[in-house]
């Protein structure tokens, strides 16, 4: 009888031990990438997945992805300022994770929280409540590490757990390859439009040149379409992106403003293509 309990208890730790693998088990593990660009993100296997018969147009890659990984040295500095200040102005400040743009989110107003503090929990319970339709907000608070563990090695998904993934992943990046490492990742690896990735290849795509002559406002345009590249680029429904360049151009010549990052904030844009974007 005895030992029949012991059995019992056993598989009792199945479960946890099990999402306790699938939490932190992640191929090619993150120090991997301190020196080698991935041949293929599991975004670009999504995408593919989804829209098998993409491909085979003139000047693509193989499969007709663009795709041309560079050094940040390959890069002009200009973009780097403008993904981190359209996409995560505090990306130099945390350790993956901006709990301050989550708490803002959630609606969660105190700036302190102390758990013996029982409207502190209180307030803390209703935003958790309203995470749900809130869940654009949370998305547009995802930090340049957790973009990058997403496109590296999760999916849009939408499911909570993936998000945890998600989170516990962007620290493990944050770790083993330090900023400077993460943004040269993440700029070359980024949707950039219809199987576009990186900025070297959007660059020459949509400006016909290379990412290291990129002009402060090429770059501001590039950075103003990385929330929803497949619905606002500089060939197709060009009005947002400009928008959103406008802000980043502003806003890295000091203005204090604030930039959009959900789909649900920016005007609706119903212009046609648009070639070049703002030279």
């Amino acid at each position: 009888m005895a030992r029949t309990r012991h059995f019992r208890w056993w598989w009792l730790l199945v479960p946890p031990a099990a999402f306790t693998i699938w939490l932190f088990a992640l191929w090619p593990p993150p120090a991997w990438y301190r020196t080698h660009f991935p041949a293929e993100t599991a975004f670009m296997r999504m995408r593919r997945a989804e829209a098998p018969w993409l491909g085979g147009r003139e000047g693509r890659h193989e499969g007709g992805r663009m795709y041309q990984p560079v050094t940040l040295a390959a890069i002009a500095p200009a973009m780097a300022l403008a993904a981190i200040t359209g996409e995560d102005n505090k990306f130099l400040e945390h350790d993956g994770i901006d709990y301050a743009a989550i708490r803002k989110a959630l609606g969660y107003r105190r700036r302190e929280f102390d758990w013996d503090d029982p409207r502190d929990r209180a307030d803390l319970r209703r935003a958790l409540g309203r995470a749900w339709e809130r869940r654009a907000a949370l998305r547009g608070a995802s930090t340049i590490t957790q973009q990058l563990a997403k496109n590296l090695y999760l999916s849009s998904s939408r499911n909570p757990l993936r998000k945890v993934k998600e989170a516990v992943t962007a620290y493990r990046l944050e770790r083993a390859l330090g900023k400077r490492r993460i943004l040269e990742l993440y700029l070359n690896i980024a949707e950039m439009g219809d199987d576009i990735w990186g900025v070297e290849a959007a660059s020459r795509e949509y400006f016909r040149k290379s990412a290291a002559k990129l002009s402060r406002p090429e770059a501001a345009a590039l950075a103003g379409l990385l929330p929803f590249p497949l619905r606002s680029n500089p060939s197709l429904k060009p009005g947002r992106m400009r928008w959103r360049q406008q802000l980043i151009l502003r806003r890295m010549a000091g203005e204090r403003l604030e930039i959009p990052q959900t789909e649900e904030e920016t005007p609706e844009d119903t212009t046609g293509g648009g070639g070049e974007a703002g030279k």
